[in-house]
């Protein structure tokens, strides 16, 4: 519990921050309290059979793995003979307690009963912890006392612990809970804002327990937080203390405008010895050195675990946890490339002592939001590929980066090359247009050689399409003069009439634009005559048939003209 109505005190330091933010850092768990947080969300028999509770603790800590977080788990040692009595309200007469205890005055800290039900959940869990490389270290009487030690010796970054009373025992990091949804989050409380915002220091928090009440002492009765507040601000946090060491708490009572009926009581004494000199391991013993210390994760001997707890094959138990180990190795060699940066030496990636992680990038991702990338890993046997986030590629290996981006410049350049040959099919249209017009002219010239006037016709159309065709190709490039000098080249062909025993005759077609004059009448008339024919007057001597072919040759040739364009 803490101290009664401490949190709702202190609700306006309340900070809530992304779970990232514990990347990078070391953290102490008081194990109790995630226990009890775990346990109290899967209370029924079925969750309890099924170990849910343990699935919940395998699930935070994989999360915080992969961030590179260090856990150090803090179990709790013996039971405070302070805290006997509160024990016995709480547990119903000693069902997590000894017998044998005297009364607090006389008695010294009791050991646990450790065949309960829920020191069995402990051991569970720290059997799960050690698996995944994570150690724990027994307090010898407080989990969140040894906690506070260690945070106010700077030995970790900040404590998780939902007990308030961890405060008054010299915490100055403190996360009070854990969500791992949409992307995760924590709750935070600084002591520096406490501080700053509430004018709270350590000393003035042990006094309002006192006042309120805490699983140390009773409190005042009919005192509340918001009176209990001002009681310790008119004082002051320097100089609370002792006054209510000199004084005890008759003075808070006749402030509030009681009868004075409490006598000066000893135990208070004993309750701020309690908060400010905990018996604990200290921050140089070789007990939290070993706690401290790295540990290996045991693949093998998860599996084992999982399989006994939560019965599932070693696959499954590989797709949670290795893809979180394979991160963590990569922030590990962020930071060393980070270090090695600030210290100024800047290797290549290939010459780094240590190997990179990754062996290269899939392909981009985006995951809630948040840009990433997928990628292979060197040398992480039952694992393939898995998902980072893109800012830590760029910290750890930004060379894997620039590899993939040219990747994919280059498969980009190949798919566009690949698109080319679509001009095939438009050459192969044009020599499709090209047989189409040669039969068209076939037709017309078999039908103009049963025709009287067919010769003249076939003659005058052919040479037509020749001129209009050789002036088309005159203005055009050599690869679009091609096809046009083709069909050109066929409509002479397919003529019945012989180009060769006419006497150089340029025939115009009066229907397309006049072509730019080229020299005077007289020169022009000096080198060869010029036959004018007017298609619209031979079109009055044809039959109907050949009225339409004619229009359809027209029709032919300006398509091809402007699909040239």
């Amino acid at each position: 519990m803490g101290v009664k109505n401490l949190w709702d005190i202190l609700e306006s330091c309340k900070k809530t921050v992304p779970l990232h933010h514990l990347q990078n850092k070391r953290v102490c768990v008081d194990l109790s309290c995630w226990m009890v947080q775990l346990h109290n969300v899967s209370k029924s028999h079925a969750c309890l059979k099924e170990k849910v509770y343990l699935r919940g603790l395998f699930h935070r800590l994989r999360a915080l793995i992969a961030l590179n977080c260090s856990v150090v788990f803090v179990s709790d040692g013996s039971i405070p003979a302070i805290k006997l009595s509160t024990y016995r309200r709480r547990l119903n007469m000693g069902k997590e307690v000894e017998h044998n205890e005297t009364n607090s005055q006389q008695a010294t800290s009791l050991r646990r009963n450790m065949g309960s039900e829920f020191s069995i959940m402990i051991k569970e869990a720290k059997a799960l912890g050690m698996a995944l490389g994570i150690s724990c270290l027994n307090g010898i009487e407080e989990a969140e006392a040894q906690c506070a030690l260690l945070n106010f010796e700077s030995l970790c970054d900040g404590c998780f612990s939902s007990d308030s009373d961890i405060f008054l025992f010299g915490a100055r990091t403190v996360y009070r809970d854990i969500c791992l949804g949409d992307g995760g989050h924590i709750v935070c409380y600084e002591m520096a804002d406490i501080e700053k915002e509430l004018g709270f220091g350590r000393d003035s928090l042990i006094a309002l327990s006192l006042l309120l009440g805490s699983d140390y002492y009773p409190g005042v009765h009919g005192l509340g937080p918001e009176s209990a507040c001002q009681i310790v601000k008119s004082v002051g946090d320097k100089f609370i203390l002792k006054k209510i060491a000199s004084e005890g708490l008759e003075w808070a009572k006749r402030r509030k405008g009681g009868v004075n009926n409490l006598q000066k009581d000893d135990k208070v004494l004993q309750v701020i010895n309690a908060y400010m000199k905990p018996k604990c391991h200290s921050a140089d013993s070789d007990v939290v050195h070993r706690a401290f210390a790295q540990y290996q994760f045991q693949r093998i001997k998860l599996h084992q675990i999982c399989a006994e707890l939560f019965e599932w094959p070693p696959e499954r138990t590989d797709g949670y946890i290795l893809p979180s180990i394979a991160e963590r190795d990569l922030r590990r060699f962020a930071n060393l490339r980070t270090i090695s940066s600030e210290l100024g030496v800047n290797p290549p990636l290939d010459e780094i002592p240590v190997k990179c992680p990754v062996s290269e990038i899939v392909k981009n991702r985006r995951v809630q939001g948040r840009e990433c990338y997928e990628v292979s890993w060197e040398k992480m046997d039952g694992l393939e590929t898995s998902v980072v986030p893109a800012d830590l590629i760029k910290s750890a290996c930004p060379e894997k980066i620039l590899e993939f981006e040219e990747k994919k410049a280059q498969k980009k350049k190949q798919n566009i090359q690949k698109r080319r040959p679509k001009k095939k099919e438009s050459t192969s249209s044009v020599a499709e247009l090209d047989e189409n017009l040669q039969n068209l002219l076939l037709d017309i010239n078999l039908g103009d050689k049963a025709n009287c006037n067919g010769d003249s016709f076939g003659f005058s159309t052919a040479m037509a399409a020749t001129d209009v065709s050789t002036s088309d190709i005159s203005h055009r490039s050599d690869k679009d003069r091609e096809p046009l000098r083709n069909i050109s080249n066929n409509v002479a062909v397919s003529s019945s009439i012989s180009i060769s025993s006419v006497h150089k005759v340029e025939v115009i077609d009066l229907l397309s634009p006049s072509p730019a004059p080229k020299k005077s009448h007289e020169q022009r008339s000096s080198k060869q005559n010029v036959e004018v024919i007017n298609l619209i007057d031979l079109e009055n001597d044809m039959s109907p048939e050949h009225k339409e072919k004619a229009k359809d040759l027209r029709l032919f040739l300006a398509g091809i003209r402007n699909e040239m364009h």
